[in-house]
């Protein structure tokens, strides 16, 4: 497995190609930095088997219609956030943007699910708190797993936007992600990649508070 991050100045959302067997590959959240993104693909001849949204916030889906247009591959989003997704112009304007026309949902995430991609098995999580249908995807065999906005190196992610709730977001990372073996190697929606031991250690948001109890 190798995977290459792709990030835009202005929300400096970071962008997947995670590429398995034989330049065959899935893209995880396209963001504003999507045009570098099908240049690579382009110039390597590799093959998106697809699209896979970890939430549907405007700067993880922005490049949506631009990766699809290019590859006619499926997108995969949980059913919870399907309503964010197709206000997905509303969202641009909030933040002076505009978005292609995004295409339709092909496959509903649901939590437990294990998709068999690119040689790779992606189980995915139900991670709710910094939206409503946020999930991760967990790669047991390769250690990895890519987070979104659910934690970041030394933070989490906010809960103050429309369907975000503390309480679930500091759940969802109780049980799905500090779960995980320490070493995983997390892949976060912004910022640089970090580890379970490193963020249940020292991230200051997970540390023991609130009556003894961790995060």
């Amino acid at each position: 497995m190798k995977i290459e991050t792709f990030t835009a100045p202005g929300f400096e959302e970071n962008t997947y190609l995670v590429r398995g067997a034989e330049d065959a590959a899935v893209v995880i959240d396209p963001g504003a930095n999507t045009p570098a993104l099908l240049e690579r693909i382009e110039q390597e001849g590799i093959a998106i088997h697809a699209v896979l949204l970890t939430h549907a916030h405007i700067d993880h889906i922005e490049g949506v219609a631009k990766v699809v247009r290019q590859s006619n591959a499926p997108v995969y989003l949980h059913e919870d956030d399907r309503r964010m997704y197709e206000a997905a112009p509303v969202q641009a304007l909030q933040f002076g943007l505009r978005v292609d026309p995004l295409p339709s949902i092909d496959h509903e995430l649901r939590h437990g699910q294990r998709l068999d991609l690119i040689g790779l098995r992606f189980e995915v999580r139900h991670v709710p708190g910094h939206s409503p249908g946020h999930v991760l995807f967990y790669l047991e065999k390769q250690n990895v797993a890519f987070v979104g906005d659910v934690v970041f190196q030394g933070s989490i992610g906010r809960t103050d936007l429309p369907g975000g709730n503390y309480t679930e977001l500091m759940r969802s990372i109780r049980q799905q992600v500090l779960t995980l073996p320490a070493n995983t190697e997390l892949y976060s929606g912004h910022g640089p990649p970090t580890t379970v031991a490193h963020e249940r250690d020292t991230n200051p948001f997970l540390i023991p508070n609130y009556g003894g109890g961790l995060a």
